[in-house]
């Protein structure tokens, strides 16, 4: 067990609600130039969820499970419970419905989605049937403020407590093991490079490239897998820093556009080089939190 600050972190509530799909115009366009109609972004995805591939689906960001954002506006701080939706939510927080159907149902938060600045949240199927566009989540919003104890060079976001005791964390020589399903090189990363804070968001694992995804065995990527980014200081920001390495989630589909693919929310990150990447197969947040009967 990895020691942490846990009696020192606040839980408070944050709330959003499922959101419509939204679309600018009919057509994306990819990286070799072609018009294409795809779904995207939002609503409630009912056969995509953590665990399944995070390519060949004939989508484009798409979002597994339920997408959701908070509407309320206030003028003096525009954006503002959306962004502290975004910023306090982290991945393996309880979320439960708070209206409809579904009232009381719980699920889990999965990843956060920038640019369109989503929740994502993971429901069994029973309950995302019973959900409608509209219908409020709230979040137990806990893991900001989070510490290692024993690993200074070693920075822990967006990750509740409770989902970090069971991803198999591990010391060795004063380095933190952390079990990963995938190691990225910062080579390929896209969209999300050079964001100024790495507690919303998230930073694409482009896979344009058949002989770097041969290379680094990505054809297999899942939804949910844990992956390390290799020379990737997430510290404040996105940046390439040599023998850096940070470890994230991914959130969302492969994406048809440049410079886009799978999002990564940033979990931990060492501009030291403190962390040592274990590959594991079932290093994937529905395979540790049992969110898949099969």
């Amino acid at each position: 067990m990895v020691r942490t600050n846990v009696k020192r972190i606040v839980k408070i509530s944050v709330i959003g609600e499922v959101v419509s799909p939204v679309a600018r115009t009919p057509y994306r366009i990819t990286a070799d130039g072609r018009p294409v109609a795809l779904p995207g972004v939002g609503g409630i995805t009912y056969n995509v969820r953590v665990g399944d591939p995070a390519s060949g689906f004939e989508a484009d960001h798409v979002e597994p499970g339920v997408s959701i954002e908070n509407k309320e506006k206030d003028d003096r701080l525009p954006g503002g419970a959306n962004t502290a939706l975004n910023i306090l939510s982290c991945v393996g927080n309880e979320a439960k419905v708070a209206s409809g159907d579904a009232k009381g149902d719980v699920g889990v938060v999965t990843g956060k989605h920038g640019g369109i600045e989503h929740v994502l949240v993971d429901f069994d199927e029973e309950t995302m049937e019973k959900l409608v566009i509209g219908d409020k989540v709230m979040v137990k919003a806990f893991g900001v403020g989070l510490k290692l104890l024993d690993f200074p060079d070693v920075k822990v976001m967006n990750l509740d407590p409770g989902l970090l005791d069971l991803m198999g964390l591990e010391e060795d020589g004063g380095k933190l093991v952390v079990p990963v399903a995938h190691v990225v090189p910062a080579a390929i990363m896209g969209s999300g490079l050079g964001a100024d804070q790495t507690y919303s968001g998230d930073y694409d694992i482009q896979l344009f490239d058949e002989g770097m995804r041969s290379k680094y065995g990505l054809e297999d990527l899942r939804l949910g897998d844990f992956v390390a980014i290799e020379d990737a200081d997430h510290s404040f920001g996105r940046i390439y820093r040599k023998g850096a390495v940070s470890v994230g989630v991914v959130v969302h589909t492969d994406c048809v556009m440049s410079g886009h693919g799978p999002g990564v929310t940033t979990l931990f990150t060492s501009s030291a080089g403190k962390i040592v990447p274990k590959i594991r197969s079932d290093a994937n947040i529905a395979d540790v939190l049992k969110l898949r009967s099969s």
